[in-house]
């Protein structure tokens, strides 16, 4: 082995190759500091649509980001062709800090946790009264979802032609949850878009549903100029609709300052990532009550204080009662 002393001449040192070019290999990351501001709209294998001020930009992951994705909602900043001009490409460098997160998982046994949206100030749980039927423990998963990630949730039921809505209200009247009740007239005519687009200026909002309840329909009722086809039929084996959306797409709402992401339909809704301490923060009237909770409370146990906090006079049974079935839906079908 050839060793070498204190003074050895550059010519004496063996440097290792790079393959890929000229360039020597460096730890040092460049900042991008005059990456521009963006927008991600939508993800489809490896690339992603982003709007950079009024252009819409193709780009790709850079390899310095690792493993770390962007996502419907993400705001990042590019660098490369940001023309939006056919057969360009921009690079993403870097994924900003996000506000909100909507998260799932395939079911309760997976542990693998899928980001729907960030960035979402508003999650709107879309449902039919009929054909096919509503299905509560849906509902109450997007809510602990949507309470978990920093979203405020809004009911949508869709299909009132079909079904009353006050059996289902009620179920959800405690949680003061605001709502909009539709009939498919009302969607054709555009009135039921008139009185969704009253929650939704200024804000991003995630639409979510299982298949069949109408959700894309709706969207395209907000967003007319981006028509999507809409779910053909509802199967009548089933009960359920067949996929017609197949990756998130966040679209610039009609009529008023706001997005809207239409997501794909869901068959299930796994909360396999979801901390229960954390849904407590969705009520305002019942946290103060946890102070005397034991360690690791689930605030559905014999010793919780949430009990004596109640009993007290100081929040309304209902709510407690609302509160320990979110918490309690991950044990429960979806289904039921």
């Amino acid at each position: 082995m050839r060793r070498y002393g204190k003074h050895t001449d550059e010519d004496d040192i063996r440097t290792r190759p790079n393959r890929k070019g000229n360039r020597p290999r460096t730890n040092i990351r460049p900042k991008h500091e005059d990456a521009a501001e963006g927008l991600v709209l939508t993800v489809d294998r490896g690339r992603l649509t982003c709007l950079v001020e009024d252009r819409v930009v193709t780009a790709m992951k850079a390899r310095e980001l690792g493993r770390k994705a962007a996502v419907v909602g993400d705001r990042v900043a590019l660098v490369g062709d940001l023309s939006g001009d056919k057969d360009t490409l921009a690079r993403i460098v870097r994924i900003e800090a996000r506000s909100s997160v909507l998260r799932r998982t395939a079911d309760d046994d997976d542990p693998f946790e899928r980001v729907v949206v960030a960035n979402a100030d508003q999650l709107a749980i879309v449902t039919a009264l009929a054909d096919p039927e509503p299905r509560p423990r849906l509902i109450d998963r997007c809510l602990v979802a949507a309470y978990d990630g920093g979203l405020e949730p809004l009911l949508v039921l869709t299909k009132s032609d079909l079904a009353p809505p006050d059996k289902l209200l009620e179920l959800y009247g405690d949680l003061d949850i605001p709502y909009v009740v539709t009939s498919r007239d009302e969607l054709e005519n555009g009135d039921a878009a008139d009185r969704v687009r009253e929650y939704l200026g200024g804000r991003i909002t995630a639409f979510v549903g299982h298949s069949g309840v109408g959700k894309t329909t709706l969207v395209n009722a907000l967003v007319p100029e981006e028509r999507r086809r809409t779910t053909g039929h509802v199967n009548a084996v089933t009960g359920r609709g067949r996929h017609t959306t197949t990756s998130a797409l966040a679209l610039p709402l009609a009529k008023a300052d706001g997005w809207v992401v239409d997501t794909p339909g869901v068959r299930s809704f796994g909360l396999a990532h979801i901390d229960p301490s954390r849904v407590i923060h969705a009520f305002p009237d019942l946290e103060p009550g946890t102070a005397d909770c034991p360690r690791a409370c689930s605030h559905d146990e014999p010793d919780c204080a949430l009990d004596a906090w109640v009993e007290a006079g100081h929040a309304d049974p209902a709510r407690l009662y609302s509160l320990r079935r979110l918490l309690s839906t991950r044990e429960r079908t979806e289904g039921d």
